[in-house]
C-alpha cells in the first residue's frame, strides 16, 4: 500500500522548479497557475533567493505548485492514502479530489497571506528541540507558554511562540535536549497566534465547493482519516492555528498497513521523519525529474 505525501514550509530551496519547468507543458502550466492567483510562481521557484521565498505568502502557494506539478508527471497514481503536512494538506487534498488544482492554489494564496498578516501581529517564531523524551519536552513547553506547534514523531519537537518565551526556551532547556534551534519562519503557525488566520481563511472557504475524498485522507489534526470533503476543509481552515500531530499521521500509515511512501517535491522532509518511524517501508523523494522513474517503480510495486 502506497501513501503519497506533500512536505510543509521549510522545504522549498532556491531554484528547486528549475527542472521541474523542462518538462514538457509544466512551464505553461505554472504561467497559467501564477496569472490566476497573482503571484509569479516561475520567478520565485527558479531566480528567487532564500529570502524570498521564505516569506510565507510566496513559499505556501509555491509549495503546493511544487507537490501538483510533480504528482502530474507521474501520470495516473493510485495511493490507498493520501497526507501533507501543514500547508502540504492542500496538496493532499487536491490529490484525494476534495479540491481541484486551481480551488487548491487560490486557497493556499489567501492562507499565506492571511498567516503572513497574523504573523506581523506579534514577533513571534519557532524553534526546533534536538533531543529529549518528548513527554518531558512538551510539558516543559507548556510550563514555558510555549506551544508544541509540530509534533513530527521520531522525536522531533518544534515549539512556537512570542521571541521571549523563545529566549526563556533557549536558557531553560527541557532535560535531555541538546539544543534549540531557531527557525527562519516568520512567525508562530500553529498556535493562538495564528488566530486572525483562521478568521479569514474561514471566509475564503465558503466560496469552495469540496468534493468527498476519492482516496484516503489522513488529517494532522489527529492522525484520523475523515471522510468527508466539508471535514477536510473545515480541518484545513482550522489547523492553521493547531498544531501539527504529524506523528499521529504515521501511526495511522501503520495502521492501514502502509508498505511504501512516497514524497513529492520538494521532497525530503517526510522521508527522513518516515525512515526513523516506520522501519521497513519503502521511502522515495522526489526531488528532481530524474526521480521520476523510481517512482513509477515504486508505484507498480506498491498499488494493486
Amino acid at each position: 500500500m502506497l501513501v503519497l505525501v506533500a512536505p510543509g514550509q521549510g522545504a522549498q530551496t532556491p531554484g528547486f522548479l528549475t527542472e521541474w519547468l523542462d518538462l514538457p507543458g509544466a512551464a505553461d502550466r505554472v504561467a497559467a497557475w501564477s496569472d490566476a492567483i497573482g503571484l509569479d510562481l516561475v520567478h520565485y521557484g527558479t531566480k528567487a533567493d532564500a529570502d524570498a521565498i521564505r516569506d510565507t505568502a510566496v513559499a505556501q502557494p509555491l509549495l503546493v505548485a511544487a507537490g501538483l506539478l510533480s504528482a502530474a508527471a507521474l501520470g495516473d497514481v493510485a495511493p490507498g492514502a493520501v497526507a501533507g503536512h501543514s500547508v502540504g494538506e492542500i496538496t493532499a487534498a487536491a490529490f484525494a479530489g476534495v479540491l481541484d488544482d486551481a480551488a487548491a492554489l487560490s486557497l493556499v494564496r489567501k492562507r499565506g497571506l492571511a498567516m503572513a498578516d497574523a504573523a506581523a501581529i506579534t514577533e513571534t517564531g519557532m524553534a526546533a528541540l534536538l533531543g529529549g523524551d518528548p513527554e518531558v519536552s512538551v510539558a516543559h513547553l507548556e510550563k514555558l507558554g510555549l506551544t508544541p506547534a509540530n509534533i513530527n514523531g521520531a522525536g522531533q519537537i518544534v515549539a512556537a511562540g512570542t521571541k521571549e518565551q523563545l529566549a526563556a526556551l533557549e536558557a531553560d532547556k527541557p532535560e535531555g535536549v541538546r539544543k534549540v534551534v531557531v527557525l527562519k519562519v516568520a512567525g508562530a503557525f500553529h498556535t493562538h497566534h495564528m488566530g486572525p488566520a483562521v478568521d479569514t481563511l474561514a471566509k475564503a472557504a465558503e466560496d469552495v465547493t469540496p468534493g468527498d475524498p476519492k482516496v484516503t485522507y489522513v488529517s494532522n489534526k489527529d492522525g484520523r482519516a475523515v471522510a468527508t470533503g466539508a471535514e477536510v476543509l473545515e480541518r484545513l481552515v482550522g489547523q492553521v492555528a493547531n498544531p501539527v500531530r504529524w506523528d499521529l499521521c504515521m501511526e495511522t500509515f501503520k495502521e492501514l498497513g502502509v508498505t511504501a511512501l512516497l514524497e513529492v517535491c520538494p521532497g525530503g522532509t517526510l522521508t527522513g521523519l518516515a525512515k526513523r518511524a516506520l522501519p521497513g517501508v519503502r521511502t522515495l523523494a522526489l526531488k528532481t525529474p530524474a526521480d521520476l522513474d523510481a517512482a513509477r517503480e515504486l508505484i507498480a510495486e506498491h498499488t494493486a
